[in-house]
């Protein structure tokens, strides 16, 4: 019997090569049709302050109307789609698709006090923060047991 040395190395080398090749194939998308199929993320960036979350996420090139917005009480949810508005003889390197992120927030939100708004590529998220019940002292009184 022969014994076969087992070599993890084999599999992670053979895993980063299918990476390569994945993200060499979107790189070198040429066309509206190959990169549309490319879902791009858009970046996110989030303040903490004392009362509210601020919420900043890059998306260029939208439309109100094509963005979605769900707020849950410890969780930010942003869809939409990036349409074409380009002809068959453009040549472009923008990314056009759908897109989804759920951004987890490290505070309990009023998801109903929500406020958004959209200015020169940028979306902007008020997020309000719960106010949480503050650690209460409370002074327990023990009371003896009558003597039998």
């Amino acid at each position: 019997m022969t014994t076969i040395r087992y070599n993890p190395w084999t599999e992670i080398n053979t895993l980063q090569r299918q990476f390569n090749r994945m993200f060499d194939d979107v790189s070198t998308a040429t066309n509206t049709q190959a990169s549309a199929n490319y879902s791009k993320v858009p970046a996110a960036e989030l303040t903490n302050t004392e009362s509210a979350l601020i919420l900043k996420l890059e998306l260029p090139g939208m439309n109100v109307a094509d963005i979605n917005i769900q707020a849950m009480a410890k969780s930010v949810s942003i869809s939409g789609e990036r349409k074409p508005k380009t002809t068959d003889k453009t040549r472009t390197e923008f990314s056009y698709g759908k897109f989804a992120r759920v951004i987890p927030l490290p505070a309990r939100i009023q998801n109903t006090e929500v406020k958004a708004d959209y200015k020169n590529g940028i979306l902007y998220l008020n997020l309000p923060k719960v106010d949480e019940e503050k650690n209460k002292v409370v002074k327990v009184n023990l009371l003896a047991e009558a003597d039998s």
